[in-house]
């Protein structure tokens, strides 16, 4: 007995000191009815300037599209019969409109591709047909990371690009189509990267206000491996593709020096690359680099790069294990980018989570059968902030494990949120550091972790998830400085909103 109560007294100890209460103000909208069961996520959201929200999800057979006045009260309710071989391929949104891709495959070698437009201020819902394309190998969208970007809005509104693959049997091949966003006719389209031998895998794709589009990714130098011998076998290519030209343009840090991952970010007329190097080998994050691009010469304007901050190790393996990691630089690896955000200084923070997926072998116990199980991993989250110069100006991380996407991020009055669900209590281990988990026994919270512009962070409890709706930040939007997400459930649920 001794033994049990000693074990609470340290776990009381444990539990996180510095764990406050959100400074946010927390408003829960009433409570709305779905028409049909919807068993997917939300797979769009979208706050119009006058306050109405936008939301599309999908069952087995139906796209549900639904309308929020700015109370959130339900005004508006439309289901979309879909066909079981049309798949949803990303959108976009802009004004009062959200626009989203499907894809209908009617057979093994032909795709159809759609763009649904959803009025939100209207409350209507069209679809044209955009193009026809044939497949031999894979589909169109193929070879995407975990966050893969395969359609863009230019800023103004006016342009969409899809990305696609376009792979033939003896020909690796990519294209763009370009529309006017209101219209949808086609500007133009152009196919890019057609070699025989060299893979092309697309990272991230922009169009500019004059339908200029930059597709992003991994030129592989022989086959698909991220590596050869230890060395990495691709390096990162930047197209420029217009309706007259195409143009490609290496980016590359020093000869010993490998990018692991980049994403593109438009910012005062500038484009900006961000995103993570290695020394050793393809795919393990050293530090952040940032490469500013000339538009206009289509060139690398500057470029830098540091190696990631103490703190970043601090946060991961504590005291002691991060000051070994750090003096000997110690690389991570399997991060992808998620979110790159500014700040009104001109600041870039850019998220990234740890992901990758491990397989188990279930054994049925009859005639030695089984059957294999995959588990995919949402671990650690790594956070650095970017000042306008380009260089690293502090970065930080998160400690935890997850099996499904499960934070947001935002900037409200120059402060980074951080929104994830955890255990009730946040507990701080021996070695300093703060997991972010659930245990067997435990019930969950809603936390809101504040980043200081100086990369201090507080610990801040939204609500004990027991005995309320469960709400689930990935799903979440950031508009006219208000979140807004939304609750699981099947038929029953709420949206929670902070600002």
């Amino acid at each position: 007995m001794k033994k049990i109560i000693f074990l609470a007294v340290v776990l009381s100890i444990n539990l996180l000191h510095a764990q406050g209460t959100t400074q946010l103000q927390i408003t829960e909208s009433a409570e709305f009815k779905d028409e049909i069961s919807v068993s997917s996520g939300v797979l769009a959201i979208h706050t119009t300037s006058k306050g109405k929200t936008g939301l599309i999800r999908a069952n087995k057979n139906n796209f549900l599209l639904d309308v929020f006045d700015n109370q959130l009260n339900k005004i508006f309710s439309k289901i979309i019969e879909s066909d079981k071989k049309e798949s949803f391929d990303g959108y976009v949104s802009y004004g009062d409109e959200i626009k989203y891709i499907t894809v209908l495959s009617p057979n093994k070698r032909e795709r159809i591709v759609y763009c649904n437009t959803f009025n939100i201020e209207k409350q209507t819902y069209t679809q044209k047909e955009l193009f026809k394309a044939d497949v031999e190998k894979g589909g169109l969208f193929t070879g995407r990371n975990k966050r893969g970007t395969n359609v863009a809005i230019s800023p103004n509104g006016k342009f969409i690009a899809i990305a696609t693959d376009n792979i033939k049997k003896n020909l690796n091949s990519y294209k763009v189509h370009v529309f006017d966003s209101e219209t949808l006719k086609l500007m133009f389209e152009k196919s890019y990267q057609e070699d025989a031998d060299n893979y092309f895998e697309p990272n991230d794709l922009f169009v500019d206000d004059v339908a200029t589009v930059y597709p992003l990714g991994k030129l592989f130098i022989s086959g698909k491996s991220q590596s050869k011998g230890g060395v990495a076998n691709y390096e990162f290519v930047l197209n420029k593709l217009s309706k007259d030209d195409s143009q490609s343009l290496k980016i590359s840090l020093d000869d010993d020096l490998h990018i692991s991952s980049l994403a593109m970010n438009y910012y005062e007329n500038k484009l900006n690359l961000v995103g993570f190097y290695s020394n050793e080998r393809a795919g393990n994050i050293k530090g952040g680099c940032n490469f500013e691009i000339n538009t206009l010469a289509f060139s690398v304007h500057s470029k830098k790069n540091k190696v990631l901050p103490k703190d970043v190790y601090d946060d991961l393996y504590g005291d002691a294990k991060a000051e070994r990691h750090d003096k000997k630089k110690k690389e991570l690896n399997s991060f992808y980018v998620d979110y790159i955000v500014r700040d009104s200084q001109g600041n870039t923070f850019l998220l990234a989570e740890e992901f990758y997926t491990t397989q188990t072998y279930i054994s049925t116990g009859m005639n030695g059968g089984g059957y294999w199980t995959t588990t995919f991993h949402y671990d650690d989250i790594l956070i650095l902030k970017f000042d306008k110069t380009g260089a690293i100006n502090w970065g930080r991380s998160i400690f935890k494990r997850a099996t499904s996407p499960s934070y947001n991020a935002f900037l409200k009055d120059d402060q980074l949120h951080v929104l994830l669900n955890s255990g009730k209590n946040l507990t701080e281990k021996s070695d300093g550091r703060t997991k972010v988990s659930k245990g067997f026994f435990e019930s969950t919270a809603l936390y809101d972790f504040t980043y200081s512009v100086d990369g201090e962070v507080a610990y801040n409890k939204i609500q004990d998830n027991k005995g309320n709706n469960y709400y689930m930040p990935f799903y979440g939007t950031f508009n006219a400085d208000v979140f807004i997400m939304v609750s699981d459930g099947v038929r029953k649920k709420q949206f929670m909103i902070l600002q």
